[in-house]
């Protein structure tokens, strides 16, 4: 009788652990990646996808807006229908939560805006571009249902960089679509992500700045989106990162926060020294900035190394090149030493 006590007094502690030792960690955070492919060529765009999907239960679309599109009069609904649909239902079918970020303004280069939308001679500072803005993420909202949706990304580094006068458009046109999303029955958790190491002074060089103005400037939000990069603000190694360097800004907002995207690159650029065991590092070292800040979520935006030949030509001086080497495999997909400690993160049961 009292081994067969003993046994079923064990089964609690049996159900939560491996077969090997004690109960495992588990994790706050859902975890995933984007679409974006190493290469242009379509079986290896859907083997990208294949690969990334079964180690995620999350997806994360990090959208420009379409201004070539809607300029030329397709509506919002239309464009969402037919080109973002498709990729949503793909997660929805893979059992993935989605996540969605906007990007309006350059994404290589925060000082600019978007270069579709400047080569086409338009600026968001114009109200009938903000008004194609809100009609954009309207559609993603009511078309999509994402679970979270960013209505700007890296908003105090555009603050830094750009032009005020392009930052207060950012801040008007997302106040407003905040406003016509609350509207809807949908109701995604809202944010904005900010860049880390800005909130943090490092490209600043001063010490940590904090993220109050974007508080106060995006009151809408109900979760922080963090943007990190380390290796590109002079932290030379995974283990200098401090580890509050997430719940710092997590206890600042009050707010859960989510790495929308970041990495380490696994190259080595100029005086960037790097190497995959070093980006195999950064992973683990993220998995404690993760714990201790209790995140929501963690996005990397590829999976898979960048074949820079085959995207289109870059201007010069374009920094796309530091980010090419970000992937868990390469760009033939084959595994990186990145890839296990991402799995063994991804094994940890889910615990909200």
């Amino acid at each position: 009788m009292r081994t067969w006590l003993h046994l079923l007094l064990l089964l609690p502690l049996l159900a939560c652990s491996d077969g090997s030792g004690p109960a495992r960690t588990t994790r706050t955070y859902r975890m995933g990646f984007s679409a974006i492919p190493p290469t242009s060529d379509q079986a290896v765009v859907f083997q990208n996808l294949e690969l990334w999907t079964k180690r995620a239960d999350a997806a994360i679309m990090h959208q420009s807006v379409p201004w070539g599109p809607l300029l030329g009069g397709t509506p919002a609904g239309v464009e969402v229908d037919s080109v973002e649909r498709p990729l949503a239902n793909y997660y929805r079918g893979k059992g993935l939560r989605l996540v969605i970020t906007i990007d309006v303004t350059n994404g290589l280069d925060r000082s600019a805006q978007d270069p579709t939308l400047v080569a086409l001679g338009h600026s968001i500072t114009e109200p009938a571009i903000q008004a194609l803005y809100r009609q954009y993420v309207l559609a993603l909202d009511t078309i999509l249902h994402p679970d979270y949706l960013g209505l700007a990304a890296e908003t105090n580094l555009i603050r830094y960089a750009a032009p005020d006068s392009v930052y207060q458009a950012v801040v008007a046109m997302t106040n407003a679509a905040a406003g016509d999303i609350a509207a809807h029955p949908s109701k995604p958790v809202r944010y904005v992500s900010v860049q880390v190491e800005v909130a943090w002074g490092l490209l600043q060089g001063s010490a940590y700045a904090g993220i109050a103005q974007d508080l106060h400037d995006f009151p809408f939000v109900e979760a922080i989106g963090l943007s990190s990069y380390p290796y590109l603000a002079g932290i030379a190694t995974p283990e200098d990162i401090p580890l509050d360097y997430y719940s710092r800004i997590a206890d600042e907002s009050a707010r859960p926060v989510l790495v929308v995207e970041g990495g380490w690159s696994s190259a080595t650029l100029g005086s960037i020294m790097s190497s995959q065991a070093e980006q195999a590092r950064y992973i683990t070292r993220q998995a404690e900035l993760l714990d201790r800040a209790r995140a929501v979520g963690v996005f990397q935006l590829t999976f898979a190394d960048l074949a820079l030949s085959s995207f289109p030509p870059q201007p010069p001086g374009s920094i796309l090149p530091l980010f090419a080497s970000l992937g868990l495999v390469d760009t033939t997909l084959a595994p990186k030493a990145a890839l296990t400690p991402w799995d063994e993160l991804f094994a940890r049961p889910f615990a909200p």
